[in-house]
């Protein structure tokens, strides 16, 4: 058993933890959504995916057939 023993913190009520929340949310920023443009299939080249992934995604049955 340790010995050394954590400190416990004060407990926060959910409205304080939802108030520290909303003071912070300004503070978080969240990068323009890009648009990507698809990649035709034939210009995707050296692609390998090992074989034990192959038979995982073949097993599934969204993907097998």
């Amino acid at each position: 058993m340790s010995k050394h023993t954590a400190t416990r913190e004060s407990e926060v009520s959910l409205a304080e933890l939802r108030g520290d929340c909303a003071r912070m949310a300004p503070h978080w920023t969240t990068p323009k959504k890009t648009v990507v443009t698809p990649v035709k299939p034939s210009l995707i080249h050296g692609v390998t995916v090992p074989p034990a992934s192959a038979r995982l995604v073949d097993t599934m049955p969204e993907y097998g057939e």
